[in-house]
């Protein structure tokens, strides 16, 4: 029995794709019982079905022919139900569809399909291998493109490293956590809780005590805003950062920027790690990281400027451009003589990506980690969570914010820039017991 479903051009889209139709007329429905060698065709008119309406889960276990032939062996038209679309007696009544029947076609293969409740393993694992063999390239990661799954990984791959920052060197299997202490007056979560003096030094003392390992130090907001030129800029951050090196000599301090002059300020203040956001909009930061001998962030921002927001961008495939992008400047900043091990790489979420893009970035996040150079994930309250959970409100994303966390640690990645220290530890932690990295801290359960 094969069960056939295509647009009249004759593409034929397989199961779970998601591909969108593309509102054409004509669309036919082929319903071949090879049981006792009958076909209809039904020729059926669709119109009105608008591009990216087709979202969400894959309902293709609704299509039910199990009823298809009458008793004495003629053709029984039934109602059949294909992902919110239901044919009866030849007419589509609704045309919102989420997936696509897969031509089935086997000898043995039973009469029905969905509702009876079938194993999808062979499904699944020739799409896995059909996706193996043609790669990545050429898929539009654009609103409505399909997902590319991506089977969990092992913690830290072939391709980790130890990692020096600030004069401490870092095992391969430790992970950081970079605390966010932002000196700006309009930061898009806590709306400037940490621009006095006195409020960052207490964020600072207690990101440290929770178990922060560096303090990233920004002065201006990421999104539009008010305008901060670099003598403001460096007024917020590097008179901050003689205080906290003073007060903290051990604590490794990072610094937000994407300006020469500002890392310059910065570094001679304490700084030991540049954080350039921007993708080396300013190509003297690499250089002035060379100068004082700290390491440096280089994070994918697709070519924005900095303080803008990406406007229907797209790539032909976005981890590739992210690769491209970072390791360019990571070669770069080598070349220029900043330590290899204190060079880190970033895939930049949400900057100069839509949510989806930074969906995928995560899930593939394996490809940075096996280039071999440490990978840093900022996914804090983030608007690709807020927008994936419909939670607009920043302070209520930390759900989401956690359980990214705890698939980017899965996958490899090695330093996570976070709001909230405590929470992001205990996931870390409990990460690396599941990998078997990091054993229990206590073990009573059944030992008693």
């Amino acid at each position: 029995m094969a069960a056939i479903v295509g647009q009249s051009a004759g593409v034929w889209a397989p199961r779970a794709a998601r591909w969108p139709l593309r509102g054409h007329s004509g669309l036919a429905v082929l319903l071949s019982l090879s049981v006792v060698g009958i076909a209809a065709i039904c020729s059926l008119d669709c119109t009105g079905i608008a591009s990216g309406e087709f979202g969400g889960q894959s309902r293709d276990d609704r299509i039910d022919l199990i009823h298809a032939v009458t008793p004495s062996g003629g053709v029984q038209p039934q109602i059949i139900d294909i992902g919110g679309g239901q044919l009866a007696h030849g007419h589509i009544h609704e045309c919102r569809w989420n997936a696509v029947a897969r031509i089935i076609d086997q000898p043995g293969v039973g009469p029905a399909i969905g509702r009876q409740k079938h194993d999808r393993r062979d499904d699944r694992d020739a799409e896995q291998a059909e996706e193996h063999n043609h790669g990545h390239d050429g898929a539009m990661t654009e609103p409505g493109s399909a997902a590319k799954p991506v089977a969990p990984g092992p913690v830290n791959g072939p391709g980790s490293a130890p990692l020096t920052l600030g004069g401490r060197s870092f095992a391969a299997d430790e992970r950081l956590i970079m605390a966010i202490i932002n000196r700006t007056p309009d930061s898009f979560y806590d709306s400037g809780a940490t621009f006095a003096d006195d409020a960052a030094l207490a964020a600072a003392d207690a990101a440290l005590e929770a178990g922060a390992h560096i303090l990233d130090i920004g002065g201006v907001k990421a999104g539009p805003g008010v305008e901060v030129d670099p003598d403001e800029e460096i007024a917020r951050t590097a008179g901050f950062i003689a205080a906290l090196h003073e007060r903290h000599p051990e604590a490794i301090i990072s610094v937000d920027t994407w300006r020469a002059a500002v890392g310059r300020a910065a570094c001679s203040a304490g700084a030991t790690v540049i954080n350039d956001a921007w993708g080396g909009v300013e190509p003297e930061l690499a250089e002035v990281a060379a100068q004082f001998g700290v390491g440096i962030v280089c994070t994918h921002a697709g070519g924005q400027r900095p303080r803008t927001r990406p406007h229907r961008v797209a790539y032909p495939d976005v981890m590739a451009d992210v690769l491209d992008r970072v390791l360019a400047l990571a070669d770069h900043a080598e070349s220029l003589g900043v330590a290899r091990e204190s060079i880190i790489i970033d895939p930049g979420h949400d900057f100069g990506k839509n949510t989806r893009h930074s969906l995928e970035v995560t899930r593939r996040l394996t490809e940075m980690v096996e280039t071999g150079w440490p990978v840093l994930v900022s996914l804090s309250r983030k608007d690709f969570v807020g927008e994936t959970l419909d939670i607009p409100v920043p302070a209520e994303r930390l759900t989401g914010t956690l359980a990214a966390t705890a698939i980017s640690a899965w996958l490899g990645a090695r330093i996570f820039r976070v709001h909230d220290v405590a929470a992001t530890r205990q996931v870390l932690e409990m990460v690396d017991a599941i990998a078997g990295v990091r054993q229990p801290a206590v073990s009573r359960r059944g030992l008693a």
